[in-house]
């Protein structure tokens, strides 16, 4: 009776071994979806979640079953991070799944993308340990190629920001003289007209006239009495002093060969003058006199209140009323400096005898780069302490491509001017080409209100991945770089009026007005635009070739 129970029983014991020793079988890409799909870059990365299931009666009891993601290129691949599974007999730690029931699995995969991964697969291999016994399952295709649309968003083509000159054609200088009086007198006493001061102003405007580049645009009178004594007095004296004063000035000319425009008006009683006086004086209790002046706006009340201060009047009419008595002549006058035609050929031929403003300005005249260079690196060898040569010419270099040149200049720029802005700016697009973000981003954030940091942080944004904040910083920019951003963000139409208003559209314009043209399925429009970009670049045709934007076009019929 015994040994009829144990056949039976040993027969279901080898089942049982031979079901637990059994090799896992082969799983098929039906088993799994992959979000998004197809794959995308997004700030410098692909991710994406692979949801897979292990279905019934399929996972071995005794196997631990590790799943890596792989990003297959035609030069290469890229592993990611592994998953591991347990069979339920298996002693550890990670996800168990049921023999009986199955079960579902979540990855989420990220791989630093490269651009040969825009062509390219994702696929899942299986590494198996069940028991002592290790081998491998076929590898399982889940997804095709990576759409890297905001990659083609693009550092070197932001404009660096220019350090300006401060040339200008005209400057306007100011010449001033005071004629004192006398209390309750008109007449200018001799000792005034003689006085240190109207005769600097005098060969002032003696130089003035005489001088080519120099234009007398006006010359003011102004004539006061000061606030003591009543209005009509006050008014006859201003007036007075005004018509002297007037007189006096024409006499000059006449002597002096001068021609120019005069103006003249009085202020019978200079309560503003007063006041500026008293607040930079010492005298003691000013600020009671000064609370006088808010308190009151009538002049005759002001003037009551405050010869009713006694113990102070007396500093007031020896040290702040004589100084109200007076006459002041102001004249305007323009420096012209040397025309736009002067200036070039100085720069071509005496760079040396332009000033370092003129010369920098000098580079705004031409319009070709070779030119500008030129310039910038005169600007250089004649003001080799000026920040500000050595920054321009790293913009060109940079415009031009030559990022190590740009990246030495800079350095210059920056011993010379640590606190620069603008040259923070132009480093932080250095690190950006880099990928360098974090030190771009404290680059721009040194940048402050240079004009051109907008346009850097929105490149800057897009490769990160923050489409909303890179839309924001470029704002109304009209750029390929803009209009890539407003792609990002499905806003098509903007996107459209962008490319439309660039003065000189590219390879890159047309390019992204044929993916517009994908993203809305208008044939004509991808056709049309693809055509005339790689007409412009023919490098164009292979990018769009691997493009997964197009994937729905026949490109190479193009």
């Amino acid at each position: 009776m015994r040994r009829k129970l144990t056949f039976p029983l040993l027969c279901l014991c080898l089942l049982a071994l031979v079901g637990c020793n059994k090799e896992m079988t082969p799983l098929t890409a039906e088993y799994f979806k992959v979000n998004p799909s197809p794959l995308e870059a997004k700030g410098g990365m692909v991710n994406a979640t692979v949801t897979g299931t292990f279905p019934e009666k399929y996972f071995n009891k005794k196997a631990v079953v590790t799943v890596t993601p792989y990003m297959v290129y035609a030069t290469g691949e890229t592993a990611g991070t592994p998953f591991t599974y347990q069979g339920e007999k298996v002693q550890g730690n990670d996800q168990t799944i049921s023999y009986k029931a199955g079960g579902v699995i979540t990855m989420p995969v990220a791989f630093n993308y490269i651009p040969e991964m825009q062509k390219s697969a994702l696929y899942l291999a299986f590494n198996i340990q069940q028991g002592k016994k290790a081998y491998e399952l076929p590898r399982v295709k889940v997804a095709d190629g990576v759409i890297a649309t905001a990659e083609l968003a693009n550092a070197a083509t932001v404009s660096p920001a220019i350090t300006a000159d401060k040339f200008q054609r005209i400057i306007k200088e100011m010449y001033s003289a005071d004629i004192k009086f006398l209390i309750q007198q008109t007449n200018i006493r001799a000792e005034e007209l003689k006085s240190a001061d109207m005769n600097e102003f005098h060969s002032q405007m003696r130089e003035a006239n005489a001088a080519e580049n120099v234009e007398i645009e006006n010359v003011n009178i102004s004539s006061y009495a000061s606030p003591d004594g009543n209005i009509d007095l006050n008014t006859r004296l201003a007036e007075g002093r005004e018509a002297n004063t007037v007189k006096m000035m024409e006499k000059q000319w006449k002597k002096d060969g001068i021609k120019a425009d005069l103006t003249a008006e009085f202020t019978a009683e200079d309560w503003e003058g007063f006041k500026e006086l008293v607040a930079a004086s010492n005298i003691q209790d000013k600020d009671l006199i000064l609370r006088v002046l808010e308190m009151y706006n009538d002049p005759e009340q002001r003037e009551k209140e405050i010869k009713n201060l006694s113990s102070i009047y007396g500093d007031l009419a020896d040290e702040i009323l004589p100084q109200l008595r007076r006459s002041r002549i102001t004249a305007s006058i323009n420096v012209i400096g040397k025309s736009d035609e002067e200036i070039s050929a100085l720069a071509e031929n005496n760079p040396a005898s332009l000033s370092v403003d003129e010369l920098l300005y000098a580079a705004t005249l031409v319009k070709s780069n070779t030119a500008k260079t030129e310039i910038y690196n005169k600007v250089t060898e004649v003001y080799p302490d000026d920040y500000r040569g050595y920054n321009n010419l790293g913009m060109m270099y940079y415009k031009a491509g030559n990022y190590s040149e740009a990246a030495r200049l800079y350095a210059e720029a920056a011993k010379r001017a640590p606190e620069s802005a603008e040259v923070a700016m132009n480093n932080g697009l250095l690190e950006m080409l880099e990928g360098k973000y974090d030190d771009a981003a404290a680059a721009f954030g040194k940048a402050g209100e240079v004009p051109e940091v907008n346009e850097a942080l929105g490149v800057y944004y897009t490769k990160k991945g923050d489409y909303n904040a890179a839309v924001r910083s470029f704002g109304d920019a009209k750029s390929n770089n803009a209009a890539l951003a407003q792609i990002m963000v499905k806003d098509y139409n903007k996107a459209r009026t962008t490319l439309g208003g660039i003065t000189t559209p590219d390879a890159t314009t047309y390019y992204l007005l044929a993916l517009l043209g994908a993203r809305t399925n208008n044939e004509q429009m991808v056709t049309t635009n693809l055509r005339q970009s790689f007409r412009l670049d023919s490098n164009m045709r292979e990018i769009a070739a691997k493009d997964l934007e197009f994937a729905k076009f026949d490109v190479s019929s193009i």
